[in-house]
């Protein structure tokens, strides 16, 4: 599996991004998946319903599927920063891609998405896994680059640039064990 992070701070665009770029790379035949980094307090799950139920009364998992999706819950009683890698190492094997929000300090290979009236710094100056930038404004990026900038309205160029450079994004589960 090829795995590609969006990195940038919170407004920028990602969510937006990683949504559009789906539909793009689906079309291409490729399947995919994304990792994604919340926040603490998030819940996919709602009081009343059976899995809910199970979490609250202590499972520490709860896997549930029907003929058409399977979720895993997991509770941790302490508090658990978990890796990028450690995302990845749960997800199905038979995918193409991985995309992976969030997680700005990995190192994984990433897209910066940065906007200028976001007010923030950009990161590619800083973090060498940064290997392009996605933007709106490329005129107002804040110091030059060698890296591509990408159009960050145009979903359909970013999946063809990480389809011309897969070979780059190729994921090795063994080297992050």
């Amino acid at each position: 599996m090829k795995v590609v992070g969006f990195s940038g701070y919170s407004g920028a665009g990602k969510t937006h991004l990683v949504e559009r770029l789906i539909p793009a790379l689906h079309m291409r035949g490729l399947r995919v998946s994304v990792a994604k980094h919340a926040h603490h307090d998030f819940d996919i799950d709602h009081p009343g319903k059976d899995t809910y139920r199970h979490r609250a009364a202590g499972a520490f998992e709860v896997v549930v599927a029907s003929d058409r999706r399977l979720a895993l819950m997991r509770e941790f009683e302490q508090p658990v920063k978990l890796t990028v890698h450690q995302l990845l190492a749960e997800l199905y094997e038979g995918v193409d891609w991985v995309l992976v929000e969030g997680f700005k300090e990995s190192d994984v290979l990433k897209v910066e998405v940065w906007r200028p009236e976001s007010g923030k710094p950009a990161r590619y100056p800083h973090d060498d896994f940064i290997v392009a930038i996605a933007t709106d404004a490329p005129q107002s990026l804040p110091e030059p680059t060698l890296r591509p900038v990408l159009d960050l309205n145009d979903p359909d160029a970013l999946a063809q640039w990480l389809v011309e450079n897969g070979d780059r994004f190729e994921y090795d589960p063994e080297r992050h064990a």
